[in-house]
């Protein structure tokens, strides 16, 4: 029996499991099983490598960037975004992965207008830099919005959004769980008033469909879309490189 699993915490708001099991009995797999495996520290990542016969797994929230300490290969794009969501596991030998870069790529381009050149980017975490990554390979010029100061040039506070940064920047992506069930009335603090029919809003977050973002964008005319078909789309990606090292 090959086994596959999640891990991340918390893991209420994860669809992979019920997706995969989905998969398993749609598809006739009768070989395989995935489970959630809710780590409350990436400590714990060794144990349960050495309790569990795993061929794969997936990385959530927050062990994307953590998790690479105890992968023995990187993948190229791994290696420049610094996140990995995907690893293959064979004996010893783990592989690292990113597949939310083709994920959110085909998912996020469908939407795009010719004056989307610039975007706003709020959060930096693990999810942000493979966001990152593909911005720059659509030469689209970004912004990164967080809570924490930096003296990173292209960083800047919540609070700093301004009328005139808003205009500039018409593309509006959404990095953080801010807005993720079960705190679907939190959403991140932007200034709503300044969005325009001009801009093109996507929240990574797929529960709810509809987060208090992408209605408060809604409301201002905004081009919406949520996470969901970047999630399909990166799930059967990773169950692709899970069977090619099979």
């Amino acid at each position: 029996m090959n086994l596959y699993g999640l891990i991340g915490y918390p893991l209420t708001h994860s669809f992979s499991q019920q997706y995969f099991t989905q998969k398993f009995e749609r598809e006739g797999i009768m070989d395989c099983i995935y489970k959630n495996f809710p780590i409350t520290s990436i400590n714990e990542f060794p144990a349960l490598l050495k309790a569990n016969f795993l061929k794969g797994l997936n990385v959530t929230i927050p062990y994307k960037e953590q998790v690479l300490q105890y992968v023995t290969s990187l993948s190229d794009d791994v290696k420049i975004i610094g996140a990995a969501n995907t690893i293959i596991i064979s004996g010893d030998n783990l592989f690292a992965y990113n597949t939310d870069v083709i994920g959110f790529e085909k998912s996020f381009t469908n939407l795009i207008k010719p004056d989307h050149k610039r975007a706003l980017v709020l959060g930096t975490g693990g999810a942000s830099k493979a966001v990152q990554f593909v911005l720059k390979k659509l030469d689209i010029e970004y912004l990164l919005v967080s809570r924490s100061d930096s003296a990173n040039g292209n960083l800047i506070n919540y609070d700093q959004l301004t009328r005139v940064i808003m205009k500039q920047y018409p593309v509006i992506i959404n990095c953080t769980p801010s807005g993720m069930s079960p705190a679907d009335n939190n959403c991140p603090d932007i200034p709503y008033h300044f969005i325009t029919p001009d801009h093109y809003v996507f929240d990574l977050i797929y529960k709810p469909a509809k987060t208090l973002l992408l209605k408060k964008a809604e409301e201002q005319g905004a081009a919406i879309k949520n996470g969901y078909d970047m999630l399909i789309i990166q799930a059967e990606e990773s169950w692709k490189l899970w069977n090619t090292h099979s």
